[in-house]
């Protein structure tokens, strides 16, 4: 009996296949990159593409910081860019992907420096460069391990000097245009970094603070006799640059008599002024009841008049703004031309001086007019100055109140608005243009485009000057008298310099010496500030896009995380109009951030107290959370990395934890073992002399051709509208549902038991070949690395990505046989229902035992497939099926009389030999 079974074994067709079931991705991912790298595979995908002339797709890489190991939130960005660019080259395009980084800026030279102070600039300089190049190299092999396919080896760097040269061009256009110029005027200024900062420097944290009512005496009795104006601020420290009190010209305004009763029991009487609206609001917030009305006035009664200052000798002018409301406060706004963009514009306006008597240090100067408060920081001053208004009774009340504050994103300290000196570009005329422009880019998602207009609508005057050292020095001179020389071919002629020795030489030559390198007169100093590094980022479409031959622009794609509609793409946006009068990009695309999956949970349940979702690295430790890419390629591998990017909904926070992980290698297991079912099925099978047409096929494998056809239409046209996650979601489905639970299990038996040449296991290897090249191909750009693995086990040449994605056949459209397989499926359900309700009886123990009488109605659409028993019995896997018409689909099962074949395992009618006659043909052939 042994000897039979042996014999029997040895006449079936198991499937054959070198493709490992295990992927052991860690260990296999890094020979495979090493191949990769070795044959020059990026070179020879892009040099195919250039030999057919293909058309070119340019996504222009946005720049990360070097500075700190590859996070998932870098990793997400990256690997969208290169599912981009992969389906986009097997869609049959020309794809150059020229990687970058941003080099200077504030966090490296605050990290230089923390660990070596008093370094002569150019040192710093020096350290910032071997600080930057360290960390590109480490991002770069990361990046390279995630499978993320471009020119590592030539990227652009925003700190080599031709790309500096080009920032230093692109600033001196903006002169040419007459857009630069220098001017006092308050900055979000860094006390911790001791610089500047762009508003994309800036995040918000949580600060408690302290608000204020106060009195500004009246100079002129026109509303009687010791009448004052009441403000309200919320910064304290700010009142002794106070130079005016503005109001709004169209609020009515009550002037009136207000008692309270204070803590002693006597009764406070003031004569004030208060809008008529906040009145309640006021005395709620400083016990002050109004007792007898004097006057109801409007705003622009007040025009012209002045106040006297609380505690400093001077008065302040009582101006119209547009920008006071009765939202909160008196209705009255305390205005410190110096410390405030309104403030400032509406000083302007009203010939107000810029009063900022604040260092670099966040502390007053002797201007403060308080000397014993100079050299105190602004925030430890808000106390003594609450005090000095008790004591001269101008102190209507106080609150403390917690709010969401700007800080500095490097230092973490709260910054302060502060007048200094710096050089800006004006917006006049570029606005209005980028406005324009906005309108015809392709924003993903559409809500992209209301997100830049507001904030390109809305920005002042951008300040690009920095008083930092590690940056594109800032081409302008002064002259002996100290004013700026702003000078478009100057600033040309450093930007030459620049390109052939660096941007070091500005920081190593004297003045002397570079005035008599340009050409420039005796006595002329350098500036000493560098440029905003978004000047740096926002020239790139100039630095690099035009530069590199094998790019050209506008690019068709920017592709970066929400924050940048305030950074890099406005940054780029506002230079490359201010350059071309252009957009620089056709489309952008905008994803989300990475979140800790814990607490977007408790953000749901409203549980979070407002608190941040987004991956910190600093909490991540804390919490034993890893966040670095690296952790999750080592341990997972990047296919399961690319996988979860693939999967996920962009478009909003990208939920993100080790489960996600644990739960993502699931589908990985079943796309991977689909592949090598396939690949052992497909032993023996010449696509040449063994395929067999569809028209030829049993209905089943039409049905799955006509399956393939939906899911190749419905996956290259989500690639195409970069819905990644559709193509997961399809691939996986089919991979799951069509194939594993009814395709492979139906024709498993065929495959295995029917003889190597017959129709039908001819036409299921005919299938499954036209799967597998389907799915490995449609699958590359998630899977980089598995699916080139498949790829080579198929024993097909080269490598899957120098492939182009398959096309759905005309032939394969789907068809009535669609409609008779949804149909043979329906019934599939019912009869298998009955099989289980006996198999729990045990009135038998599987499928295969089970004889079943089916009723279905005389409309049935598959009526024929049902009555053909071989297929029947193959189709529903089980021994007998007789058919009867009735109202409506049941079916009965009971146990087959059938006795077992030994070699197929099937219940089927048996010759003499013992076998069933399929096996009896297939053993005697």
């Amino acid at each position: 009996m042994s000897k039979d079974a042996q014999n029997y074994k040895d006449s079936l067709s198991l499937p054959q296949t070198t493709f490992p079931m295990r992927g052991d991705l860690v260990k296999k991912e890094p020979q495979r990159l090493d191949q990769w790298e070795s044959n020059g595979l990026y070179q020879r995908i892009q040099k195919r593409r250039i030999d057919q002339n293909a058309p070119r797709f340019i996504l222009h890489d946005g720049p990360p910081f070097a500075n700190g190991d590859v996070h998932m939130g870098t990793a997400l960005n990256k690997v969208l860019k290169d599912l981009v660019l992969k389906s986009k080259t097997m869609a049959g395009f020309e794809t150059p992907m020229i990687p970058g980084w941003d080099c200077h800026g504030l966090p490296i030279e605050f990290k230089v420096c923390q660990n070596a102070r008093d370094l002569e600039p150019a040192e710093i300089r020096r350290r910032c460069v071997d600080f930057a190049s360290g960390w590109i190299e480490t991002q770069k092999a990361s990046f390279r391990r995630l499978g993320v396919f471009g020119d590592w080896d030539n990227p652009y760097l925003t700190m080599d000097s031709a790309y500096e040269a080009d920032i230093v061009r692109s600033f001196s256009a903006l002169i040419k245009r007459g857009n630069v110029y220098q001017s006092k005027k308050p900055v979000q200024w860094s006390y911790g970094a001791q610089t500047a900062l762009a508003e994309a420097e800036v995040e918000y944290m949580d600060k408690k603070s302290i608000s204020l009512y106060v009195e500004f005496p009246l100079n002129s009795d026109k509303f009687g006799k010791d009448v004052s104006m009441v403000i309200w601020t919320t910064t304290p420290w700010t009142l002794p640059a106070n130079l005016a009190v503005a109001v709004h010209e169209r609020i009515e305004y009550v002037v009136g008599r207000f008692e309270k009763v204070n803590h002693e029991g006597l009764v406070i009487s003031k004569n004030l002024v208060i809008a008529k609206d906040l009145l309640e609001a006021i005395e709620e917030k400083t016990g002050f009841a109004l007792k007898e009305i004097f006057q109801e006035v409007k705003g622009d009664e007040f025009e012209g008049l002045e106040a006297q200052h609380p505690f400093l000798e001077r008065t302040s002018k009582l101006i119209l703004a547009n920008f006071v409301t009765t939202e909160s406060g008196s209705g009255a706004v305390h205005i410190a031309p110096g410390h405030g963009a309104d403030d400032y514009a509406v000083g302007q306006q009203n010939g107000l001086g810029v009063l900022s008597p604040v260092d670099d240090e966040g502390k007053y100067t002797d201007e403060c007019g308080l000397p014993n408060l100079v050299g105190e920081h602004v925030f430890d001053c808000n106390v003594p100055i609450i005090k000095i208004l008790a004591v001269a009774g101008f102190l209507l009340g106080k609150e403390n109140y917690y709010h969401s504050y700007p800080h500095c994103w490097r230092s973490k300290t709260p910054i302060i608005f502060r007048a200094v000196e710096q050089f800006f570009i004006s917006l006049e005329g570029i606005r209005e243009k980028a406005l324009e422009e906005i309108d015809k880019v392709n924003w993903l998602p559409k809500w992209g485009r209301n997100r830049i207009y507001g904030t390109v609508e809305a920005r002042p005057d951008w300040c690009v000057s920095r008083q930092r050292t590690w940056g594109v020095p800032v081409p302008v001179f002064f002259d002996t008298e100290g004013k700026a020389v702003i000078h478009a071919e100057t600033a040309d002629k450093i930007a030459d310099l620049i390109e052939q020795e660096g941007s070091n030489i500005w920081f190593e030559l004297t003045d002397e010496q570079l005035c008599e390198r340009l050409d420039l007169p005796t006595g002329y100093k350098k500036c000493r500030d560098t440029l905003d590094v978004w000047i740096d980022s926002g020239s790139s479409h100039k630095a690099v896009v035009e530069r590199r031959p094998e790019l050209e622009g506008p690019a068709d794609l920017y592709l970066e995380a929400t924050d940048q509609h305030r950074g890099w793409f406005q940054s780029s946006l506002m230079l490359s109009v201010g350059l071309r009068d252009a957009a620089p990009y056709k489309s952008v695309m905008t994803h989300g951030f990475v979140v800790d999956q814990d607490k977007l949970k408790a953000k749901k349940a409203g549980k979070t107290n407002g608190e941040s979702t987004k991956l910190s690295k600093s909490e991540a430790e804390k919490s034993g959370k890893p966040i670095d890419a690296a952790y999750y390629y080592n341990k997972y591998g990047s296919d399961i990395v690319r996988l979860w990017v693939s999967s996920v909904d962009w478009q909003t926070e990208v939920p993100f934890g080790e489960d996600l992980f644990k739960q993502i290698a699931e589908p990985y297991r079943r796309l991977r073992n689909t592949l090598r079912i396939l690949l052992g099925n497909m032993d023996g099978f010449n696509p040449e002399t063994d395929a067999i047409a569809k028209a030829d096929m049993p209905i089943l494998d039409q049905w799955v051709l006509e399956r393939l056809h939906e899911v190749i239409t419905e996956c290259r046209a989500a690639y195409e509208t970069f819905e990644f996650r559709k193509v997961f979601n399809q691939i996986n489905q089919f991979c799951a549902t069509d194939l594993s639970a009814i395709y492979v299990d139906v024709t498993k038996d065929r495959m295995y038991c029917d003889s190597k040449e017959s129709l039908r296991r001819r036409a299921t290897q005919t299938v499954m070949h036209e799967v597998f090249t389907s799915l490995v191909t449609l699958l590359a750009p998630v899977l980089a690395y598995t699916s080139d693995e498949a790829w080579a086990h198929a024993g097909f040449a080269g490598s899957v990505h120098e492939q182009d994605f398959p096309k759905a056949k005309d032939e394969w459209a789907p068809s009535v046989v669609s409609t008779k397989v949804a149909a043979l499926l329906e019934a599939r359900g019912v009869i298998q229902t009955a099989i289980e309700e006996k198999v729990q009886a045990k009135d038998f123990n599987k499928n295969n035992e089970a004889s079943v009488l089916v009723t279905v109605p005389a409309s049935f659409e598959a009526l024929e497939q049902l009555n053909d028993r071989e297929f029947a019995t193959e189709f529903f896997i089980l021994a007998d099926l007789k058919v009867q018409t009735g109202d409506k689909l049941t079916a009965e099962a009971s146990a087959t009389e059938y006795a077992m074949c030994p070699r197929c395992r099937r219940y089927e009618p048996l010759l003499e030999s013992g076998l069933c006659a399929r096996c009896e043909d297939v053993v005697n052939s």
